[in-house]
C-alpha cells in the first residue's frame, strides 16, 4: 500500500467528537460536544416542514442562496455597523468549521505563520496544518485568561500573516474587551496582517461583558475575516450552516476554495433558516436570558457538590479543575484523557480533556457544557457528585 500524506500523520481525530462516540456507547450524559438537547425555535421547524415539500431541493448558488445571503447581510450589517454586500462580501459554508478552513486556505501559503491563542478550539491546529501554515501560540493566562500584547506584536514581527481570535473563546469562555480588540487591531494594521475571528457564540455573552465584532472597529473591516454559524444561535448544530464575511477580494478567493471543498450548503436548510435570521432583536435577548439562567444553575450546582471551576464570561462551556482527583492513589499518573474515559464508564458523564485545547502541558482541566434542559443538568450533577465523594 502506498504511503499516506505527511499532513494526516500530524494531527489526530477530534477528541471532542471521540468523547461523544464513547459517551453514546455507554449511555452517558454527553456534556462534551457542545450541542443542546432541546429543539430549535418552532418557527424554524415550521419553515423546514414547508421547505421539505415545496423545496428548493436542488443546488442553490454555490456561495449561498440569494435570500439566505440577503438575510445574513442584514443581520451582520447591524453587528458590524456597516452595510454588507450579500453578493461580494459573504460566502455561505457548511458550518463555521468550513468557514474557518476557507479563511485559512484563502490567506495562507505553505510556511506562513498564524497566531493562535491557547487554549483554542481544537480545529484551529488542524486548519493550520491543512493550509500549510505554522502556528505561533499566544497563552491566555487564567483565571481571567488575559494575554500579553507584547507577545502578539512579537508574533507579527516574526511575520505572522494572521491571528485567530475566538470571541467568546472556546473552551475558556473569555470575552475579549474592546481595549484588547483595539490593541490586536492596531497591530494587524501596523503589520498589514489579517484577523480571523470565530464568533459563533456572539449571542452568549454574560453581563457586564458584551460582544464586539472585530470588523466593526476603525479600519478593521478590510483586515478582518469574520467566521460564524447559525448552529448555536438557533440550536441547529446538525444543519451545518455557516458563513464567512470579509472584504471583496478575500471573499472572492474564499468562494473558489468553498466551491471545490463542498460545492454548497444544503438548499432546503438555507430556505428554512431565513426565518431565524429574520427574528426580531428580542429573540437574542431571550436567548441570552435562557443561557444566563443555565450558566448560573450549572455553576451553583458545581459549587454545591464541590467541583472547582472557572466562571465563563461567554459561551456555554465550563472548565473543571480535576487536580485533586489526579492526586488520589487510584488515579496517580493518569492523563486527563484517561480520566475522562473513566468518567464516562463509571460516573456516566462525558467531558473533554483540557489537554486537547492547550499548547501548554495542561493535564488538570476538563471541559463540560450546560446547553441542556434543567432536568438533564440535575441528573448530570447528581452523577458528578459521586466524584466528590471520592475526596472524602
Amino acid at each position: 500500500m502506498p504511503s499516506l500524506s505527511n499532513r494526516v500523520q500530524t494531527f489526530t481525530d477530534s477528541v471532542i467528537r471521540r468523547m461523544t462516540r464513547i459517551s453514546d456507547e455507554h449511555g452517558a450524559i454527553n456534556l462534551s460536544q457542545g450541542f443542546p438537547d432541546f429543539n430549535p425555535p418552532r418557527e424554524i421547524l415550521d419553515a423546514l416542514a414547508k421547505a421539505a415539500h415545496a423545496g428548493p431541493h436542488q443546488y442553490s448558488i454555490t456561495f449561498g442562496a440569494e435570500n439566505f445571503r440577503q438575510a445574513l447581510a442584514r443581520k451582520q450589517s447591524r453587528a458590524i455597523g456597516r452595510e454588507i454586500d450579500p453578493e461580494t462580501e459573504i460566502v455561505v459554508t457548511c458550518g463555521g468549521t468550513e468557514a474557518m478552513m476557507c479563511a485559512m486556505m484563502t490567506i495562507c501559503n505553505p510556511g506562513d505563520k498564524v497566531m493562535v491563542f491557547s487554549p483554542f478550539y481544537e480545529n484551529y491546529g488542524a486548519d493550520a496544518i491543512l493550509s500549510g501554515a505554522d502556528p505561533i501560540y499566544i497563552p491566555l493566562v487564567p483565571p481571567e485568561y488575559g494575554f500579553d500584547m507584547e507577545l502578539v506584536e512579537a508574533g507579527f514581527r516574526q511575520g505572522a500573516k494572521a491571528i485567530i481570535v475566538c470571541n467568546p473563546s472556546n473552551p475558556c469562555g473569555k470575552v475579549f474587551s474592546r481595549e484588547e480588540l483595539l490593541g490586536i487591531g492596531e497591530l494587524a494594521l501596523k503589520y498589514d496582517a489579517f484577523v480571523v475571528t470565530d464568533e459563533v457564540y456572539e449571542h452568549m455573552v454574560y453581563a457586564p461583558r458584551r460582544h464586539i465584532c472585530m470588523a466593526s472597529l476603525p479600519g478593521m473591516f478590510d483586515h478582518t475575516i469574520t467566521c460564524n454559524s447559525l448552529s448555536k444561535t438557533y440550536s441547529i448544530t446538525g444543519w451545518r450552516l455557516g458563513y464567512l464575511v470579509g472584504p471583496e477580494e478575500v471573499v472572492e478567493g474564499a468562494k473558489k476554495v468553498h466551491d471545490f471543498l463542498t460545492v454548497g450548503a444544503a438548499a432546503p436548510l438555507q430556505e428554512a433558516a431565513v426565518t431565524g435570521l429574520e427574528f426580531p432583536e428580542n429573540y437574542y435577548d431571550q436567548l441570552l436570558a435562557v443561557y444566563t439562567k443555565k450558566r448560573q444553575y450549572f455553576l451553583d450546582g458545581l459549587d454545591r457538590i464541590g467541583l472547582k471551576h472557572n466562571v465563563p464570561q461567554g459561551t456555554y462551556f465550563v472548565l473543571i479543575d480535576i487536580q485533586d482527583f489526579l492526586d488520589l492513589p487510584q488515579f496517580k499518573g493518569w492523563t486527563d484523557l484517561e480520566f475522562c474515559e473513566w468518567m464516562i464508564v463509571n460516573i456516566g458523564v462525558a467531558a473533554v480533556p483540557g489537554s486537547s485545547f492547550f499548547k501548554e502541558e495542561v493535564n488538570h482541566l476538563i471541559r463540560l457544557h450546560f446547553a441542556r434542559e434543567e432536568s438533564t443538568i440535575d441528573e448530570a450533577l447528581s452523577r458528578l457528585s459521586k466524584l466528590t465523594e471520592l475526596l472524602k
